[in-house]
């Protein structure tokens, strides 16, 4: 397929087929597979830092050269397979995540790891924007539900990692990392039989589309689209380095604070991610059912006063305003992504490649920002500030609203 060949929207009679659940199920579980090894990372940052001496400046640049390298490359993925659709580049990836997972377990210095970890951010690179494709073709036009299944899997997959960290690793040690590479080895399996289905149905929609180009979408000039565009990176910003200041140093803020154990921190973790894979489903559909731009604005500025209350409150009120906050939060990328998405039809991957892309890189950077901030200052301000990131949820309210725009269109 060329550059003119629009995969998206779908057909009519595609769409009135309805979502291949086979496929979207195959990419959740590969998602959980992919994300539960990315996930291993963080959850052995006290391993690392114990066995290496480590600040946590040098904590952070662990987490930011992983997102970097998935923040700089994922755009270039998706505007190339935009193109250029490749069925077996996830498998593909998912080698990457393999390899550097096994090196992460042998690493002997600060370098190794630092190699390990953007092993894996590329696995992810390669991964998610044309899985996420892959999500929106398969979805029958509810395109909502698609992503945010393919989303929960991943969120799922990041809950498992600290559990399985505090079950496996935190007993045997760094060398035990190499015992999960058989979760690899099982994505690498499931994603060649979605690539696939992936390439026949290529063949079919290349055919079935000759001549079909996507529609822009309708009253909104470039100038309001890249203002939309610019918007929401704003509030995947103000959601990520919120997130990271969770995923990269909970667990530290739990046993400064409260002198639990490394075991006690990482439970406390899991129950943060699993909340943020819970929240993951609700997004999707409600943005098919209600419109994505209040389903946006509602998860991101409702959280605020959560995040606020959270560095001021006991360690059972701690673990327990994780729950809403997890659950809020993680509501908003499905919505978010899908939303852009049909802003700018046809560009599937491109867009998916920005926004996740974007997501990991703030993620990086944020993980560093906040662990040179956390050295110099303490855990308590660094989560006292970043409890109002979320106030930024304000200017969703300046979003055009699709839905509208496609029925006076109609």
């Amino acid at each position: 397929m060329g550059a003119d060949d629009p995969v998206f929207p779908l057909p009519p009679a595609a769409a009135a087929e309805g979502p291949v659940f086979r496929i979207l199920v195959a990419l959740s579980v590969s998602h959980l597979l992919n994300d539960t090894i990315q996930s291993l990372i963080p959850a052995i940052y006290p391993i690392l830092k114990s066995n290496f001496d480590l600040n946590y400046s040098q904590i952070g640049q662990i987490t930011v050269t992983g997102q970097l390298t998935a923040c700089i490359l994922q755009p270039f993925v998706g505007w190339y397979t935009d193109r250029q659709p490749k069925p077996f580049s996830l498998a593909i990836g998912m080698g990457c995540t393999l390899v550097g997972l096994i090196l992460l377990s042998r690493a002997a210095s600060f370098e190794a790891i630092l190699c390990a970890v953007s092993l894996v951010g590329m696995g992810s690179a390669i991964f998610h924007p044309e899985a996420s494709r892959i999500a929106r073709l398969a979805s029958g036009g509810r395109a909502g539900l698609a992503q945010s299944l393919f989303q929960v899997g991943g969120n799922f997959g990041t809950s498992l990692g600290p559990l399985l960290a505090a079950a496996v690793i935190v007993r045997h040690g760094q060398p035990s990392v190499c015992w999960f590479s058989g979760l690899a080895l099982a994505g690498i399996l499931i994603l060649a039989r979605v690539g696939g289905w992936y390439r026949r149905k290529l063949a079919a929609l290349h055919l079935a589309r000759q001549g079909r180009r996507p529609e822009p979408h309708p009253e909104l000039s470039r100038v309001r689209v890249a203002a939309t565009i610019a918007t929401l990176l704003i509030l995947i910003f103000s959601k990520y380095f919120y997130l990271t200041s969770l995923s990269s140093f909970y667990t530290f803020y739990l046993m400064e604070k409260f002198h639990v154990t490394i075991q006690h921190a990482q439970v406390g973790l899991f129950v943060f991610l699993f909340s943020v894979a819970a929240g993951t489903i609700i997004g999707g559909p409600l943005g098919d059912r209600f419109g994505r731009k209040y389903v946006i604005w509602g998860s991101i500025l409702g959280v605020a006063p959560f995040t606020v209350l959270l560095p001021h409150v006991s360690l059972f009120w701690t673990v327990a305003l994780t729950i809403p906050i997890g659950i809020i939060l993680a509501s908003a990328f499905s919505a978010i992504l899908v939303y852009a998405q049909d802003l700018i039809p046809g560009k599937t991957g491109t867009v998916a490649g920005l926004f996740f892309g974007f997501a990991f890189g703030m993620g990086g950077i944020g993980s560093a920002v906040l662990g040179r901030l956390a050295d110099r200052t303490s855990l308590f301000h660094v989560f006292e500030l970043c409890g109002f990131l979320p106030l930024l949820g304000l200017l969703a309210g300046f979003l055009p609203n699709l839905e509208s725009g496609r029925r006076r269109a109609a």
